[in-house]
């Protein structure tokens, strides 16, 4: 069980990168998002976020318990679940390589800034901070092309 839930707390090792390992994350769930779950219905984008978050949620307690650490970086599956959740909240998004890459920006910049209460949100205990202040970057995102759109982009 432990390698198990490394493989999926680290998406197969790939959050073991020297370099960027949450962008690294955050393209993997780009990818599913905008060629997969944005084209998928509506029932499947909502079992693919909640089941995401919820192996999400357990394989990163797991880790983090094995490498004694707090949110370890290698750990990138909330990336993953993160964006594409963007994706599946606005699957309209992946009409455009722009817009989609407009959401991976935004993404990147909430997660790596965590504005209120993303912060509060990381000190949840174990998998749940680490994959909750990412949901809560979505809904940042997510909110914020709202507001776009609504402006008429």
């Amino acid at each position: 069980m432990p390698r198990l839930a490394r493989a999926i707390a680290t998406v197969g090792e790939l959050g073991s990168s020297a370099r960027a390992p949450g962008t690294i994350g955050s393209a993997v769930g780009w990818l599913i998002g905008l060629l997969w779950l944005a084209h998928a219905g509506a029932a499947v984008r909502l079992w693919v976020v909640v089941g995401g978050t919820v192996a999400g949620v357990m394989a990163s307690t797991r880790t983090e318990r094995d490498l004694k650490r707090h949110d370890p970086s290698c750990v990138i599956i909330d990336e993953v679940i993160g964006m594409a959740a963007v994706f599946a909240l606005m699957p309209a998004i992946a009409q455009s390589v722009w817009k989609a890459g407009i959401a991976f920006g935004l993404f990147r910049w909430f997660d790596i800034l965590k504005p209120p209460p993303l912060k509060w949100l990381s000190r949840f205990p174990a998998g749940w901070g680490i994959v909750l202040d990412d949901l809560g970057a979505t809904a940042y995102v997510c909110a914020s092309l709202w507001v776009a759109a609504a402006m008429g982009w």
